[in-house]
């Protein structure tokens, strides 16, 4: 007997202004269907690769210039017209349809904050109207997979004003059996570090950045590890919680040089600090260790260490196919950030992770630095049966809302969930 399922036909799309979690505008979209509303907001990054979808933004006198009501008009005025009356569960169509309305090659027209709201809001409304969890309509019977947590709990570079060049300093709590157990790790550690940071450097050193990690006056890279290895070991896990570290290097790097714990460094020195610290302390993950352009530092780095460390590309890389695929054939990095605002559509992104995947390179799913509560990503990341999930310190409610959306899928998988590991 053949299976028929109704369309789940678009009545009404609206867009509004609403905040993120550094207080700036950003969109929220609601898609309305007979049977469902769903909603979703665009989130905002701090440090943004080049070749990323574009923001747009007002830059009028509202907000400093960070209004988006062009992106909100053009989701009411330009989108909602040419998607109502169209089926909810065809993403690819409504998604192509919109790039089709932008015509450009970065989403400049419309604002890829649009085009994302619109997109991902489909899809709640789609899943709402099946009755299914997001993570099973976006990925089948498939999706069973709970990602390694990568915490961030020491911020520098864009993230705090201390004078660490290292973005982020990551955790990542390998060593359990499931994903809760994955996550009481990682706070209990993420709390004994707060301790560590406080009786050394004072009250202030357990200061948050954007993403709620410690944003303590700590001037060099093994500083920051050494004081992770502390809380790690006073935590009580030590060889099941691992490091990370997320560069962003282009943020310093200037005139063919990287500047870094005071020094002033060429690749191929850089090369050889990165190779230095992979072998004193336990690093799994290397994200951005070179500049965006810098495709050959990223192969030397993955040629020195990528056996034993997942090099990650994200402003490299901006989750694009094009620009992955390049990486791929060259040797750079081993692993990609997925950020579905770096690309714009929901289609596009999960392009990006299927390329990834037959090319045996693993994924991190990724927040950005300016969030929402929308804990989509969460979703995403299970639906991907993806490794690793990177959004925040388990601190701050737009952090906190993807890591305990993963509880409730947890939950809701029962026996069948499995905890991926590394």
């Amino acid at each position: 007997m053949d299976v028929f399922i109704l369309p789940i036909p678009i009545e009404k799309i609206h867009a509004r202004e609403v905040l993120d979690s550094r207080g700036n505008p950003t969109v929220e979209v609601e898609v309305h269907t007979p049977f469902s509303i769903g909603a979703a907001c665009a989130p905002s990054g701090a440090s943004t690769g080049t070749h990323e979808a574009l923001e747009l933004r007002d830059k009028d006198k509202r907000y400093g210039g960070k209004g988006v009501l062009k992106a909100v008009r053009n989701v009411n005025d330009v989108i909602a017209p040419k998607l109502k009356g169209m089926d909810a569960a065809r993403q690819r169509e409504l998604d192509m349809l919109m790039l089709e309305l932008d015509g450009t090659e970065n989403k400049s027209k419309l604002g890829a904050n649009a085009i994302l709201g619109v997109s991902m809001a489909a899809a709640r409304a789609a899943a709402s109207a099946l009755e299914l969890p997001l993570y099973r309509y976006l990925g089948g019977v498939n999706a069973y997979r709970l990602p390694i947590p990568m915490m961030n709990v020491i911020n520098g570079g864009k993230h705090a004003g201390s004078g660490l060049a290292i973005q982020e300093f990551l955790l990542l709590p390998v060593g359990a059996d499931t994903y809760h157990e994955a996550l009481r790790m990682g706070v209990e550690t993420y709390h004994t570090l707060g301790k560590i940071l406080k009786d050394k450097y004072g009250k202030t050193a357990t200061n948050v950045g954007d993403e709620g990690g410690y944003a303590p006056a700590i001037g060099t890279t093994r500083e920051a590890l050494d004081a992770m290895m502390d809380a790690i070991k006073k935590a009580g896990y030590e060889g099941k919680v691992k490091l990370g570290m997320d560069a962003a290097a282009s943020e310093f790097y200037k005139d063919g040089k990287y500047r870094i714990d005071g020094k002033s460094l060429s690749r191929d020195r850089l090369v050889k600090y990165y190779a230095d610290i992979v072998k004193d302390y336990p690093i799994i993950v290397l994200e951005d260790p070179f500049a965006e352009e810098d495709w050959e530092g990223f192969i030397a780095i993955t040629k020195e260490v990528g056996k034993d460390v997942n090099i990650i590309g994200d402003d490299i890389f901006v989750t694009n196919v094009k620009r992955l695929q390049r990486g791929i054939s060259m040797g750079a990095a081993n692993a990609l950030l997925l950020k579905l605002n770096q690309i714009g559509t929901v289609s596009e992104a999960f392009d990006a992770a299927t390329l990834a995947f037959r090319n045996k390179y693993k994924i991190a799913v990724s927040h950005r630095s300016g969030e929402t509560c929308d804990s989509t990503i969460a979703d995403v990341a299970v639906a991907l049966g993806a490794q690793i999930i990177k959004t925040g310190a388990p601190a701050r409610g737009e952090r906190t809302s993807k890591y305990n959306q993963l509880l409730r899928i947890e939950e809701s998988l029962g026996k069948a969930a499995t905890y991926t590991g590394i």
